[in-house]
């Protein structure tokens, strides 16, 4: 299908679809999947250890991020990976119905999670090109709703909606099945559209201007001059450990709803179709509203004077958890005491985020950004990993105690960050 060459169209007609595509593989495979094998008997080290994997892509997708740079257009890629995806989802909709369903359905998902990857250093790169810097501040905000859509309409939707079809069907890996076939569908309506809809800009350059700036920007020099921002160990020892007890929290957190309420007499179709409701529902909407109301906060009071607060309100509901474990609560208790958890993470993430965006400076800012995020997904990596074996060791009690302790290391590190030179910096 061939589109008619405009050079631009508003940004509203594209933008909010763009990010909505970005987070939906993201969700599935980094939240999803997590229910969807826990649903289907998986044990939780096993679920938390290989999943924990899939982020691999994210913590190395600077290394690839050169080559989308150089060859071909960021439109191209940006489609190409789209109709990538739809292949992807598609495979692993099929593995569900085979006896060897979890070795094939990680394979078509790592894959996935590379294509996620690099749709993502591409949908950000085909953003700064096809919007001026004035529409690239106005959409900021409306690219990051778009995104927290997407984990809602997964974690939620996708999930309510295979937990009530598993209980009409009474078959647990078909409704998996239909669930991807589904998200493969909407792949194909994403595609469609925006092949049609998404403008050509003039900067999107092909592999020969992009040659000539990757040859002012040698790889190595950008690394090197990462490495030489002030303090940068405790920026780093902070990007490492600010978020670890909660990112082991939010792998094991769901695990813990599904056996939770099948302790309370729900069976796993009902149990799955509860926690979409209470995770990706009335979770993830706090999410949001906590994120908006952490940048209002930051750009009121500045992060230095708001950062210990963010931070104690991303930590302090983890005790929640603990709450929950230590007694049979209803079900409906719930519902409020997971919303203010997330809620809590909505402003404490938004000021980690912040801080991120703010020691992106200088001619590679956008490298800076991209190698803080990918030590990012490298700590959320191995927490995940880590926290499986842990809670079968200990049981899910402590092991939400042992997460309220480990919120002190990441909050410690604040002590250290040069918080004074990264404010005078913006002010400059």
């Amino acid at each position: 299908m061939e589109s008619k060459k405009v050079n631009y169209r508003n940004p509203w007609t594209f933008i909010p679809s763009l990010y909505f595509i970005q987070g939906l593989p993201n969700v599935i495979i980094t939240g999803v999947l997590d229910i969807i094998y826990k649903s289907l008997g998986i044990p939780n080290a096993q679920i938390t250890a290989f999943t924990s994997l899939l982020n691999f892509p994210w913590v190395l997708k600077p290394l690839w991020a050169p080559f989308v740079d150089i060859y071909s257009t960021k439109r191209k890629w940006v489609l190409y990976t789209q109709l990538a995806m739809i292949g992807c989802l598609i495979l692993a909709a099929f593995s569900f119905t085979l006896p060897n369903f979890f070795f094939l359905s990680l394979l078509a998902f790592s894959v996935a999670a590379f294509i996620s990857a690099t749709y993502d250093i591409a949908a950000d790169g085909y953003y700064m090109l096809a919007l001026s810097p004035e529409q690239q501040a106005l959409f900021a905000g409306i690219r990051n709703v778009a995104f927290r859509v997407a984990l809602i309409f997964g974690t939620g939707f996708l999930v309510a909606f295979a937990g009530q079809l598993g209980g009409t069907l009474g078959n647990i890996p078909l409704s998996w099945s239909i669930t991807l076939g589904l998200s493969a569908l909407i792949f194909g309506a994403s595609f469609i559209y925006h092949q049609i809809i998404l403008p050509f800009p003039d900067s999107d350059l092909s592999n020969a201007g992009n040659r000539e700036s990757q040859e002012t920007a040698p790889f190595l020099e950008v690394i090197a001059s990462y490495f030489r921002q002030p303090k940068i160990w405790a920026t780093l020892a902070f990007i490492l450990l600010y978020r670890f007890a909660e990112v082991m929290l939010g792998k094991v957190g769901k695990l813990f709803l599904l056996d939770y309420l099948q302790q309370s007499g729900l069976d796993i179709a009902s149990a799955t179709k509860e926690v979409g409701i209470i995770y990706g529902t009335f979770g993830v909407t706090s999410l949001i509203i906590g994120g908006v109301l952490g940048g209002l906060i930051v750009s009121r009071y500045g992060l230095k004077k708001t950062i210990w607060p963010l931070a104690l309100a991303l930590n302090v509901p983890d005790v929640f958890y603990v709450y929950i474990a230590s007694r049979q609560l209803p079900v409906q208790w719930l519902y409020p005491l997971i919303s203010i958890e997330q809620f809590g993470y909505g402003l404490g993430f938004t000021a980690f985020m912040i801080y991120l965006m703010y020691t992106s400076k200088g001619k590679y800012k956008t490298s800076h950004y991209a190698i803080s995020t990918g030590f990012m997904a490298l700590g959320k990596m191995v927490a995940e990993f880590i926290s499986g074996p842990i809670q079968q060791g200990v049981g899910y009690y402590n092991f939400f105690i042992i997460v309220c302790i480990l919120t002190i290391p990441g909050m410690i590190t604040i002590l250290f960050l040069p918080l004074n030179e990264v404010e005078q910096n913006q002010k400059a």
